[in-house]
Order: structure tokens, then sequence, then C-alpha cells
């Protein structure tokens, strides 16, 4: 279970941004996690619901995850369209790779 290492690494980035920021408490957690990381967003959040609960620090702290869609970029055009999109509505070229979607983003942290 990847995920359960992945809510640590999290942990450790809160507890180093509380000291950084003198915080005695972080209240809300905001993450996204790409639809192509392999990362089940119940198992993450049972992970960081699990090491929250075993400090004071993060006691308090509601974790909100965004799923992101990758997108895809053409390698003829560089055109950014839509993940489903099959063909670039610009130069219709069908070479075109996926971009993005594939990470995990602390993209917000609440703290008192």
């Amino acid at each position: 279970m990847h995920e359960f290492s992945l809510a640590q690494g999290l942990m450790n980035q809160l507890y180093q941004l509380a000291d950084e920021h003198g915080a005695a408490s972080i209240v809300a957690v905001r993450v996204s996690i790409g639809r192509l990381s392999g990362i089940v967003a119940d198992s993450f959040s049972f992970g960081f619901e699990t090491l929250a609960g075993a400090n004071s620090l993060t006691r308090k702290a509601v974790l909100e995850i965004t799923e992101t869609e990758p997108l895809h970029r053409c390698l003829d055009c560089g055109l950014i369209t839509d993940f489903s999109t099959r063909i670039c509505s610009r130069c219709r070229s069908t070479r075109l790779a996926a971009e993005g979607g594939d990470d995990l983003v602390l993209t917000q942290v609440e703290m008192e």
C-alpha cells in the first residue's frame, strides 16, 4: 500500500511547514491527485487520517482531495487539449502525448 508512505511524506512536509510558520495546528490540507498517478484516493485518505490522528499538530486536519485529469499535447504543433481527444483540432495530427495527471500535489494548507 504505497498510499500510506505517500501520506507519511505529506505529513513530514506538513510538519516542516508548520515549524517554518510557527503554527500550533493544521486545520485543512488540500491536495490534487492525478487520475493517471496510480494513487487510490480512499487509501491515501485513510493513511492521512490514521497518521493525522496520532499527532496533536494534525489531529484537527481535514483532507480535501481534488482529482486532476491528464491532457494531451500535440507533438507536431504543441496544442494542449482534453485527454479524450484523439486527433489535434489545429493540425489534425494523431501524434499526441499524455501530459500531467500523474502527480500528487500539495495545493494548500490552512494553519492556526
